[in-house]
């Protein structure tokens, strides 16, 4: 391996000889330049890892060498040196990306700090964070063997997400691996849970044992956040999961700080029609069916399943007794992101302001039909990465800084998650069977049973019944059902995509945050 190559630039590089000499007992290579034009003649010459420039120097002044040293070599790290603190000095280096600043007289133990913080950052941070997963996989292996309540498994799941954020920089693919594995245990023991508890949460109203779900969290959570003294955007990303929430939070926060963040429960199936509808009516489904059978579709009726919400929560907030000034927003393609964009200070007279964003939606079927997207989204890191590219060049994010700019509470969630299926079930039903490849409603399903969760009394879970003998079924972890016809080619075509509507951490733990305008 070659040696770190400096190039140190300074007038008065005799002086610092004692500096020199440390370096290169720390086996570093330093080549010295005494003018800003020796230095861009040492860099036509010869390669470096990085340079360090005083600022004060006749002739070409660091600064202006700093500026030809930028448009020669654009990624070569340089760190300045000088004796002046004036601000100006400062903001023209930093706007002119310097690694680093520092102040004379400085040190050795300065100058290796530098070095390593440009050169040895990434791996540092590495075997930093595989060793503090090392300890970290033990406690949570520990801890999953106890989890037992819906606020633990929020608690284990963040964990999981936050390790992954951490360690999807590093390139130790073997550590992600194990991270991956244990998710994949986490989903099983959760499934487990769910199972056990799931038709119990369905039985009674919010209480302490059981989690904010599709349905209460509009009551629970976004009306106490509405203010006659302040607008509110409730902004709702159709198949948002958490950790995508976290890939594009670093770029809301540059326009809004975090006042609360509280993930709560999506209600099965993890789909559309189910859970957003939930939301918007704070009903379950089979009570939207009864009570409202004209906004209502079943999985067999024709026609769009979610074109009814605004209807669903206007009669909400009546039950509720809410009389607020309010404005009910679906974006499903760029016109009309751009269009909400154009007449978005109009909302600010509403108390509460709703837009409903359908990409997330798009880019997961999308994955599916497109094999651009399938290259673009081949695991949950480009997911996300794809997400974050979307959000910061949407009308989502203007409509964002506008809400800032206008004073706006900014609420963010979503109706259900999704996950990466992996592996195919296989599942019979008769022609009326759903379509949905994490869950199937219909009449005499041949399934295996130790691959789902299944409701043979669907009114027990407030599903609705389209015929009495009508039960549901939801796919656990990474699997997705499959029909025995054509069974390889149906496989093969979705192995491997997102999809929603069954039982995993994914799915069903989703995001709701609370933000004030900076």
């Amino acid at each position: 391996m070659s040696k770190i190559k400096i190039l140190w630039v300074d007038d008065e590089i005799d002086l610092l000889k004692p500096h020199i000499l440390f370096l290169e007992t720390k086996d570093y290579e330093v080549i010295t330049a005494k003018s800003g034009t020796e230095a861009l003649e040492q860099v036509e010459e010869q390669s470096f890892d990085i340079v360090f420039l005083d600022e004060n120097m006749p002739g070409l002044t660091g600064l202006e060498t700093l500026s030809e040293l930028k448009e020669k070599r654009e990624n070569l790290p340089v760190v300045m040196i000088t004796k002046s603190e004036e601000e100006y000095i400062m903001e023209e280096a930093i706007g002119s990306k310097i690694a680093d600043y520092l102040i004379k007289p400085v040190n050795p133990n300065q100058i290796l700090l530098s070095i390593k913080k440009n050169l040895d950052h990434s791996r540092l941070i590495s075997e930093k964070t595989m060793s503090n997963y090392q300890q970290e996989f033990r406690k949570i292996a520990m801890d999953m063997a106890q989890v037992n309540s819906f606020e633990e498994w929020t608690e284990l799941y963040q964990r999981l997400i936050y390790w992954e954020l951490q360690l999807e920089t590093i390139e130790d693919s073997g550590m992600f691996e194990i991270l991956e594995s244990q998710k994949q245990e986490a989903n099983t023991q959760f499934c487990k849970f769910v199972d056990k508890n799931y038709p119990e949460w369905c039985k009674k109203e919010k209480t302490n044992d059981a989690p904010v779900m599709s349905h209460t969290v509009f009551k629970e959570k976004v009306i106490p956040e509405i203010s006659k003294k302040q607008p509110t955007l409730m902004v709702v990303i159709d198949n948002l999961r958490y950790d995508q929430w976290k890939a594009f939070e670093p770029v809301v926060s540059n326009y809004y700080k975090k006042n609360e963040e509280s993930p709560f429960y999506s209600i099965l199936p993890t789909a559309t029609q189910y859970a957003r509808n939930a939301m918007f009516s704070g009903l379950m489904p089979s009570e939207m069916e009864k009570l409202f059978p004209k906004y209502w579709k079943n999985d067999t009726d024709e026609g769009g399943k979610n074109n009814y919400e605004a209807e669903f929560l206007e009669e909400q907030l009546k039950r509720l007794g809410l009389n607020i000034k309010h404005e009910y927003h679906k974006i499903t393609n760029l016109k009309s992101g751009k269009k909400l964009v154009e007449n978005f200070k109009s909302q600010k007279e509403n108390d509460l302001t709703v837009v409903v964003y359908n990409f997330v939606d798009m880019l997961s079927h999308s994955k599916t039909e497109m094999e651009v997207i399938k290259e673009l989204a081949s695991n949950d890191k480009s997911y996300r990465s794809l997400t974050h590219s979307w959000f910061k060049n949407s009308p989502l994010l203007e409509i964002i800084q506008q809400a800032q700019q206008l004073g706006f509470k900014l609420i963010i969630t979503t109706d259900h998650g999704t996950i990466n299926v992996k592996n195919p079930s296989k599942v019979i039903g008769d022609k009326n069977t759903s379509l949905n490849l994490r869950y199937k409603t219909g009449k005499s399903l041949t399934y295996e049973e130790k691959d789902v969760l299944a409701a043979q009394n669907p009114k027990s879970l407030h599903l609705p019944t389209i015929n009495m003998s009508s039960s549901f079924i939801f796919a656990k972890g990474d699997l997705f059902f499959a029909y025995p016809n054509n069974y390889n080619h149906y496989v093969g075509y979705f192995r491997n995509t997102y999809q929603h509507g069954g039982v995993s951490l994914e799915e069903m733990i989703i995001p709701f945050v609370v933000m004030d305008p900076k």
